[in-house]
């Protein structure tokens, strides 16, 4: 059961401490709405396993330090608030987020950031299928997912806009890629950054790859300064190695499938 809540306030912040085991992912979720009423600004979950739609739909100043694995579509919907994970992360994380952060210490599931329309995920570990599919952008709204690890297939499916990252910090994998099969399919907006080579018989028809621009490593730096700050990571050593860019080769890759 959830212990109960155990509040440290101050005149800037109400932390509230919440014991998550075996607790069902509703009563998990009402406790957290219910320590958010109150006056928390800050939310410690301890014990987690699994209990999805943790931040779903939640707005404000608000963070949220989660010590074990979340389920399914942590930050659905979210709008504004931190969120830490001292773990790994399930699929669907970022669903449709607005804004706000997410940076999980450990790896993330399939569909990181799917369908994000703003704000950022920062992933320190490696990420599974189809990470930012259908990831928009729209007027100041700009979504950034960067990922230190590798990727699975698809990554960037059918994206719209935004900044993806792969860092490959940790070395490619048994296939010697950073990237998996497909990426970029049916792409038509945003761009992809690689740190290290990409293989073009592995990315969608519909994707170039070139070197990237200044204004792209300008962009680059801009978010990650703020990632290897979470990380304890050294920015300019990252930078040592060159990146490639991935970008759509056409707004309307599909144009003549459809009939007008």
């Amino acid at each position: 059961m959830i212990s109960a809540l155990n509040m440290a306030s101050s005149k800037k912040k109400t932390v509230v401490r919440l014991d998550a085991e075996g607790v069902y992912y509703r009563l998990l979720n009402e406790r957290i709405h219910e320590a958010i009423n109150s006056g928390a600004t800050e939310i410690v979950l301890d014990n987690v396993c699994g209990q999805r739609y943790i931040g779903t739909a939640l707005s404000g100043d608000l963070k949220i330090t989660i010590h074990g694995i979340p389920g399914n579509d942590l930050a659905a919907f979210m709008s504004g608030p931190t969120i830490i994970v001292k773990g790994n992360a399930q699929d669907a994380l970022g669903n449709t987020m607005n804004s706000g952060l997410v940076v999980v210490h450990g790896n993330a599931g399939d569909l990181a950031g799917f369908s994000m329309r703003g704000g950022r995920v920062f992933i320190r570990g490696n990420a599974g299928y189809r990470v930012g599919i259908h990831q928009k952008a729209y007027e100041n709204w700009f979504p950034v997912v960067i990922i230190g690890g590798r990727v699975g297939d698809f990554l960037g499916e059918y994206m719209a806009g935004g900044l993806q990252v792969v860092l490959g910090l940790d070395g490619p994998g048994p296939n010697g890629n950073l990237v998996g099969d497909l990426a970029g399919t049916g792409m038509h907006g945003g761009i992809i950054l690689v740190r290290g080579e990409v293989d073009e018989a592995t990315v969608g028809k519909e994707v170039r790859i070139v070197k990237p621009s200044e204004d792209d490593m300008t962009l680059l730096r801009l978010h990650l300064k703020d990632y290897c700050g979470h990380f304890g990571l050294n920015m300019e050593t990252i930078l040592k190695k060159p990146f490639v860019k991935l970008y759509p080769a056409s707004h309307r890759p599909y144009g003549k499938l459809y009939a007008y």
